[in-house]
């Protein structure tokens, strides 16, 4: 927990990044427009869980405030990466794990909505392209490979971990291969593109999801002893990954 802590406000009092995921205006307009399209489905099946959510268990909503903080206060620690892009914890394991991914698929977009509308990180061009990654892949992964680590009889503990370590790293790769959709290399095309954005974010983001698994596990025992009666009001509604 001290090394996770002193890991992230040292990223805090790095210089500025260049923007969150791909900033403003990086992406040509017809790869924006593509990853809005398919962003966009996620997007509106979340807000329809988000909304079932609410009238059924309105009690539940100081913790999906928690999760929405954990999200942003996590995916605003950037350092700089890639040009138009930065590095930086997602917070979207957790979320995914307590509402699904469809619900932190809204939870992740209203993040990069505000930090792009108030704090210029990222921006309205590329919030589809920066979504999809962050919102949509990271919350999916995190979902799916805690159910295989249940299903294989992992400890909770270690699942937690993993599903938030590989939603991370999961929102990065989906990001290296926006990049390089866009902006291949001259000689090695669309993969080597990829393999050359991978390869920059990997030296940052492995480091940034280990902590953030090892965080997201601490979070996980604290909800566990203090907010019991909410996670067992998601448990029996069945959104909640026991």
């Amino acid at each position: 927990m001290t090394i996770c802590i002193a890991v992230y406000i040292l990223f805090a009092l790095s210089p500025s990044a260049y923007a969150m995921h791909i900033m403003e205006g990086f992406l040509p307009w017809r790869w924006a427009l593509v990853w809005w399209l398919l962003f966009l489905p996620f997007f509106f099946v979340g807000m329809r869980h988000v909304s079932h959510l609410m009238k059924q268990k309105p009690e539940v909503k100081l913790l999906l405030a928690f999760a929405t903080a954990f999200t942003f206060v996590l995916s605003a620690l950037k350092i700089p990466s890639v040009t138009g892009s930065s590095s930086h914890p997602t917070g979207t394991g957790l979320g995914a794990l307590l509402f699904g991914p469809f619900i932190m698929t809204v939870i992740g977009t209203a993040v990069l909505l505000f930090q792009a509308l108030l704090l210029a990180h990222g921006g309205l061009t590329t919030l589809g392209a920066n979504a999809f990654s962050m919102a949509v892949v990271g919350p999916l992964v995190a979902s799916g490979l805690f159910v295989i680590c249940k299903k294989c009889g992992i400890s909770v503990r270690i699942s937690v971990f993993l599903a938030a370590m590989m939603a991370d790293l999961a929102t990065y790769v989906m990001t290296s291969f926006q990049l390089a959709l866009a902006f291949p290399d001259v000689t090695s095309g669309v993969w080597g593109a990829f393999l050359k954005f991978a390869s920059i974010f990997a030296v940052t983001q492995v480091p940034l999801a280990i902590t953030e698994g090892l965080l997201t596990v601490v979070v996980w025992n604290f909800l566990h002893t203090y907010s019991k009666r909410e996670l067992d009001v998601l448990e029996k509604r069945g959104v909640f990954f026991k």
